[in-house]
């Protein structure tokens, strides 16, 4: 297939956008900024969060969203929470339990109530505690710009270790990159270290229904930084793996159980049963505190259940609103939706999981709890 649109060698670094996230200090209070992710591509809007219920209705509609990104929103919450003089428990409970399955949200929760608690405490008044509940998700928020940076170092070299010779074709699916995270992403991070490096041949980006995260999102991210790709229907991804163009898969995680399966967007699942049957690396990109040692196993993952209008009607922006759930309908009224915003991957079907501390191949119990282990050893409190 034609890749004229590759671009290696001249990348010259995306135009500046929009941060995913950002405190400011104005002079009625602190608020946390989010660039409003359902509004992308046609308008780039920011959201000011005054508290942490503004903050959590963001993180239900999907302003907000991507798993790092979810724990650093969650650490902001409770500091801007703290810093507002509301009461910091229920902020963080409500904060934590917004989007069930990232357990990333209910880290970045825990770190910073610790650290509030801890200042609060230590200081004598609550304004240590909400100074110190801030330092701990600026802290976050600078651990996993790094995590992004080590992850794209590890994934592209175990794509050059499989796939020698580079020219990579990778199929990636959800949205993995800046709009995700404190860096640029976890696995559009590897893609774009390959692209840099003049390895990547082609991005193949599926749409990812029902919300369109791949088609709206990644494809906005991928032209952003001038990288070859394609957008293809979710359902095209079998036909495009039996013409044998695609070399590697690229994906993100939400939650990853201690035996080692992985909950990530709806329709990674199917893609991990494609990629095994036609011989293609499965690979998983994600930070260490995406791993939930407190999950045993794939069937113990919470899998979140969507509102059904977002299968039966149509988002678009700047488009006339017909529909119930502010959409367009595309079935007939009270037609009833399965939507799950999850699947789950068992361990056998993947090839690797990538992630800061390095990568783990075949994936089992044993050898991610040696890899969280280093983590912690690293001085990864969670």
């Amino acid at each position: 297939m034609a890749d004229q649109y590759a671009r290696p060698g001249e990348d010259k670094g995306p135009p500046a956008q929009t941060p995913a996230i950002r405190w400011e200090e104005l002079p009625e209070g602190p608020v946390l900024v989010v660039l409003d992710q359902t509004r992308l591509p046609a308008e780039e809007v920011e959201l000011v969060c005054t508290d942490a219920s503004v903050l959590v209705e963001a993180i239900r509609s999907l302003a907000v969203r991507g798993a790092p990104l979810l724990g650093i929103a969650g650490a902001y919450g409770v500091a801007l929470a703290a810093a507002r003089g509301f009461d910091v428990d229920e902020a963080a409970n409500a904060l934590a339990g917004a989007r069930p399955t990232a357990v990333n949200l209910s880290v970045g929760v825990r770190r910073a109530r610790s650290a509030y608690r801890a200042g609060a405490v230590r200081g004598g008044d609550p304004g240590q505690g909400a100074r110190a509940a801030l330092a701990a998700a600026r802290q976050l928020h600078r651990e996993d710009a790094a995590a992004s940076a080590r992850m794209a170092g590890h994934g592209l070299a175990l794509l050059d270790e499989l796939l020698p010779g580079g020219g990579h074709r990778v199929l990636t699916h959800c949205n993995t990159g800046s709009l995700v995270s404190g860096g640029e992403g976890t696995a559009f991070a590897v893609a774009l270290a390959a692209h840099r490096a003049g390895r990547l041949r082609r991005l193949w980006v599926d749409e990812t229904r029902p919300l369109l995260q791949g088609a709206r999102l990644t494809a906005y991210e991928a032209a952003r930084n001038g990288m070859a790709y394609t957008l293809l229907t979710d359902s095209a991804a079998g036909s495009l793996f039996a013409a044998g163009e695609v070399d590697a898969v690229l994906i993100g995680a939400d939650r990853i159980a201690a035996d080692g399966s992985v909950a990530n967007k709806v329709g990674s699942y199917p893609l991990a049963v494609l990629a095994r049957y036609h011989h293609v690396p499965f690979i998983v990109v994600a930070p260490v505190t995406t791993v939930d040692a407190r999950t045993p196993d794939g069937a113990s993952i919470e899998v979140e259940q969507r509102p059904g209008f977002e299968v039966t009607e149509v988002m678009a922006a700047q488009a006339p609103v017909t529909g119930a759930g502010g959409g367009i309908p595309v079935a007939p009224l009270g037609t009833q939706a399965y939507n799950p915003a999850f699947d789950v991957t068992p361990p056998e079907l993947l090839t690797a999981i990538v992630t800061e501390e390095g990568a783990i191949s075949p994936v089992t119990a044993d050898a991610l709890a040696e890899l969280c282990g280093r983590a912690r050893q690293d001085g990864d409190p969670d």
